[in-house]
């Protein structure tokens, strides 16, 4: 009877080592926006400082910068890999064709990296860097606010093929398209709020062509105004004229994106098809969104929260790398990367959307 007591007590506090263990992991691996506030307590200062900086240089910077973060997040997580630079033996997710010739602001991801490095070195990821820079550069234009989590770590690969799956091309279709965020655990709500972030940014003719010479001129959601303007702005498609998604008001982050859709000023088919092809209950959303500002930005602020989410690496994984174009030499590596990420030299032609 004494060894079965004993047996019982080692399972008891075996049980409850384990529980604690688990929760310190779990705990570990959470984001949190106080990850940094001792490790690096002037990260928000830095970043918004380099960031506030950028968009009083060029008030269109505000759209870019918000778009790395979409492009990062949308394939295998939020965990930094849209950074990498292709080498000689690696190919990264910069020539996806929703990418190459596209997203831009690198060098000031590049400006906040560095400084940081100073400040509080081989600490901030620059998977978080991105999150932050997101936010920060969407309040310099008049755009909602939200509270940051920190604790993303960086890839050590990428994956080119699944990000020219996952990322919507110009060509999407309504379905297609809610099924991609849907993917992504976005719903209907989440989607249409996610879209108002092109009511900062511009487009190049080559996304817009579709919907003037074809295949996509059947669709019922461009007035016949707009359409003309657009004609005279992209002759042929090939002009490298700068459209603006809000023709409204396109340095302001606003409602004014959803006004316009309603009016038949939506510049690229994947935001017209809200009007045209995706059912009555977005339709709905993006009714409800132009009518209450307050309504767009909660949502999209909740949105942008669950998006920095989205499959990070954590604890252990993945690394801080001190170079975010690049992985840390091996002397640095300390990795368990993502089992699903691999170095895939697929490369395809780009479309041409500018923020």
């Amino acid at each position: 009877m004494h060894v079965i007591d004993m047996a019982l007590l080692l399972l008891i506090l075996l049980t409850m080592f384990l529980q604690e263990h688990i929760t310190s992991i779990e705990a570990c691996n959470k984001l949190t926006p106080d990850f940094y506030s001792e490790s690096c307590p002037q990260l928000e200062h830095i970043v918004q400082t380099v960031v506030k900086a950028a968009v009083l240089k060029e008030t269109r910077m505000a759209a870019s910068l918000m778009r790395l973060e979409f492009h990062d997040c949308f394939v295998s997580g939020c965990d930094g890999s849209l950074l990498l630079d292709d080498t000689a033996n690696f190919i990264g997710e910069k020539t996806a064709k929703a990418n190459i010739g596209s997203l831009r602001g690198y060098e000031v991801i590049d400006e906040i990296k560095a400084q940081l490095e100073i400040e509080c070195p081989h600490t901030v990821s620059c998977a978080d860097i991105l999150a932050l820079v997101a936010r920060d550069s969407i309040v310099e234009v008049g755009g909602p606010t939200w509270t940051v989590e920190y604790g993303r770590r960086d890839s050590t690969t990428a994956n080119l093929t699944l990000a020219n799956l996952d990322l919507p091309s110009a060509l999407i279709s309504g379905p297609q398209l809610i099924q991609n965020f849907a993917s992504k655990g976005f719903n209907l709500q989440q989607l249409v709020a996610l879209s108002g972030g092109h009511t900062i940014g511009f487009a190049r003719c080559a996304p817009i062509a579709p919907s003037l010479y074809g295949p996509l001129t059947d669709e019922n959601s461009m007035n016949t105004a707009y359409h003309t303007f657009l004609e005279k702005a992209c002759p042929n498609g090939s002009a490298p004229s700068l459209i603006p998604l809000d023709d409204g008001t396109p340095g302001k982050f606003d409602s004014s994106y959803y006004t316009k859709l309603l009016e038949g000023n939506g510049a690229l088919h994947s935001d017209r098809i809200m009007i045209d092809e995706s059912g009555r209950t977005v339709l709905e959303y993006v009714s409800l969104f132009a009518k209450d500002q307050e309504c767009f930005f909660n949502d999209f602020a909740k949105a942008m929260v669950l998006m920095g989410r989205l499959q990070p690496l954590t604890g252990s994984e993945g690394q801080i790398r001190t170079n975010c174009h690049f992985v840390n030499p091996p002397s640095k590596l300390k990795t368990i990367p993502k089992t699903f990420n691999h170095k895939l030299p697929l490369r395809t032609p780009a479309a041409d959307l500018h923020p």
